[in-house]
């Protein structure tokens, strides 16, 4: 009850609460298989400004083995120093389905390269990964980049992904294919 006697919302709301994510975001996935057969199913968090959130979807074979570096320098380019300003985000790198985002190092010695998975600009990219990489398994707060694609290409962007629903039936091998290229 606050100061003025007038009860908490709280005291009167049965059941749960949905989160964030479930409030303002529809989930989308970007199904792939690595050479060696791991999963490195990708999440896009899609909101309706057209702002996405880029994670590993939970399938992810590195969420499993177990993170323990994340580097946002991809070789050529540091994602980290991307720096955008502006209401029409001017310096924010274009991306493509397949750019080269971040690699993650897992425990075992093994690597994975976290792709864009959409058409876009880079926003910013979640370099609080690198103090607690715990939060990679965490939907919403474990995205790895924010990026922003443009109002004409929105519907394009959501066709080229999976629903939740599409994505929780078993495909085939072949369809998952069609959907990398796609």
């Amino acid at each position: 009850e606050y100061e003025d006697g007038v009860p908490s919302i709280s005291t009167y709301y049965e059941g749960s609460y949905p989160s964030v994510v479930d409030r303002y975001f529809t989930r989308y996935f970007h199904p792939k298989k690595s050479d060696n057969g791991d999963n490195e199913d990708h999440l896009v968090l899609y909101h309706s400004n057209r702002l996405c959130l880029i994670g590993l979807a939970k399938s992810h074979a590195a969420i499993s083995k177990g993170v323990i570096s994340i580097n946002f320098n991809i070789g050529n380019c540091d994602r980290s120093q991307s720096l955008v300003k502006g209401k029409h985000k001017k310096g924010g790198m274009n991306m493509q389905p397949a750019t080269v985002l971040a690699i993650l190092k897992c425990k075992d010695g093994s690597e994975y390269k976290v792709v864009s998975s959409i058409t876009g600009k880079l926003i910013e990219v979640n370099d609080r990964l690198g103090k607690d990489l715990e939060k990679l398994s965490i939907e919403g707060t474990g995205y790895i980049a924010v990026i922003l694609c443009k109002p004409e290409n929105s519907e394009k962007v959501k066709s080229s992904l999976m629903t939740e629903e599409e994505f929780r039936k078993p495909v085939s091998y072949t369809h998952l294919r069609a959907h990398e290229t796609g």
